[in-house]
């Protein structure tokens, strides 16, 4: 199941999908998570949404799948009850179980059909 998400404070349209992951991921603000990631960034002198940083920060707070499944629904479906983090070629979205208990792609678009890198279970 997908759900429309865009938890920008002004409602854009960002290359803001790892802000917004984490934000849905943790329930923490926008800007929270933009706050961190922004002062991490800065200590080790890259961009907050460089592949290399996200990935460090993935793995420093949450622990990393073996062998995830193929495609992002796959993830859905095979992670039910857990809160993930999926990564993708130049994404990344949030996974986790809506008010009635069913898994479900938080992102600004479906990325469903979309091939999997990697997947983090932060819960």
């Amino acid at each position: 199941m997908y759900e429309f998400y865009n938890l920008n404070p002004l409602g854009l349209y960002e290359d803001d999908c790892v802000i917004r992951a984490l934000s849905c991921a943790t329930n923490r603000s926008w800007d929270e998570v933009y706050d961190e990631l922004s002062d991490l960034a800065q200590e080790r002198g890259t961009l907050l949404d460089k592949r290399d940083f996200v990935r460090w920060y993935l793995d420093t707070n949450f622990r990393r799948v073996s062998n995830p499944p193929y495609k992002v629904i796959d993830v859905a479906r095979n992670f039910k009850n857990n809160i993930v983090l999926c990564t993708m070629r130049g994404h990344i979205t949030c996974i986790k179980p809506n008010k009635y208990g069913e898994e479900t792609i938080y992102d600004t678009f479906n990325p469903s059909d979309r091939i999997v890198e990697d997947v983090w279970i932060v819960k």
